[in-house]
């Protein structure tokens, strides 16, 4: 069993929390957060723009608390970090765990600075040392399920694929702090990299991206609207989404993927279900829960650590590539 450290208890660092009480091979040892008092709070009131659970607070009671990471790496045998920090801190924290020899998990995005992202991959691999991504639609099962038939070639090949993200204008835990405002890197690099990222995992990187955006509360690309084209696969791919509408506006993601044979649609917001449809009828199957992802990517993560193995699944580098995607809508 591992022991695991998470830092930052704000949506993400509240949503790892409660899959590490899960995970047979993970041990909650400390939490980490520059106001301690925010601990408490997010656990009593909710926060971030889905429902993945709740924290029973008794399951806390013996998780030691810091509002300090090098006070929590003195005092803890920590054996791995869990990084949910706001972007600007990426890449600090991460290089301090991995020189304490710290396997660390780190929620997307990697870093804004691409050099720094560089660095940091390097590091893991001189210190030997496990770095993953948290791209968690990677491990969602409607998602996994459009890859299967992607890679199966089951309706035939693919030729154009739609994927969309909305959700209101962010208000819980750094999104508040104005200081931070200009640093988030907007919805290109918070929100849209996650089809960006997932896009490019299935079919790499396109031939050509035109793009249009918008400036928005955060940055100066909050909404976006971008066609790729692949050369050789003869494939399209659309990616849209921002923080474009009021704070209360209910999330929303999905795709609408066109193969040869038929063509298939599913939407969180009717997300029991993937529709399948042909020339002459609509079926659907079942789509799984897409707030498992959270949960898969991290007992993926845990067995790469017992089994010494690498992130086979989400690499580092090809993280840094989802950075360099997003640059490039630029």
């Amino acid at each position: 069993m591992k022991n695991a450290a998470i830092i930052g208890f704000g949506f993400m660092g509240m949503t790892h929390t409660l899959n590490i009480l899960r995970i047979k091979d993970l041990k909650l040892a400390a939490i980490v957060d520059r106001d301690l008092s925010m601990i408490e709070k997010n656990l009593q009131s909710g926060i971030g723009n889905i429902s993945v659970g709740n924290i029973d607070a008794k399951e806390l009671e013996g998780v030691k608390r810091y509002s300090d990471i090098d006070e929590c790496l003195r005092n803890e045998d920590i054996d791995v970090v869990i990084i949910c920090t706001h972007v600007n801190t990426h890449y600090e924290l991460t290089k301090k765990a991995l020189v304490h020899k710290k396997d660390v998990f780190l929620e997307k995005p990697f870093c804004l600075d691409l050099n720094q992202a560089h660095e940091l991959i390097d590091l893991a691999e001189k210190m030997k040392k496990l770095l993953m991504v948290g791209h968690v639609v990677r491990f969602m099962p409607p998602y996994q399920q459009l890859k299967k038939w992607i890679d199966s070639k089951e309706f035939g090949d693919l030729k154009f694929l739609s994927l969309s993200r909305f959700c209101g204008l962010p208000g819980w835990g750094q999104w508040n702090d104005k200081s931070l405002k200009d640093l988030s890197g907007g919805a290109l690099f918070d929100l849209a990299i996650h089809d960006i990222d997932f896009a490019g995992s299935l079919l790499g990187s396109p031939s050509q991206i035109k793009c249009s955006y918008l400036p928005g509360e955060y940055s100066k690309h909050d909404y976006i609207s971008a066609m790729w084209s692949y050369n050789i696969k003869n494939v399209h791919v659309k990616i849209e989404g921002g923080f474009t509408f009021h704070k209360s506006f209910p999330f929303q993601a999905g795709y609408m993927a066109h193969f040869n044979d038929a063509s298939v649609v599913y939407s969180s917001m009717n997300g029991d279900v993937i529709q399948i449809a042909d020339n002459s009828s609509v079926r659907e199957v079942p789509a799984g829960d897409a707030g498992a992802g959270y949960y898969n990517e991290m007992a993926y993560f845990a067995e790469c650590l017992v089994n010494g193995k690498a992130p086979e699944l989400c690499m580092p580098s090809s993280s840094l590539k989802a950075i360099e995607l997003c640059y490039n809508h630029l």
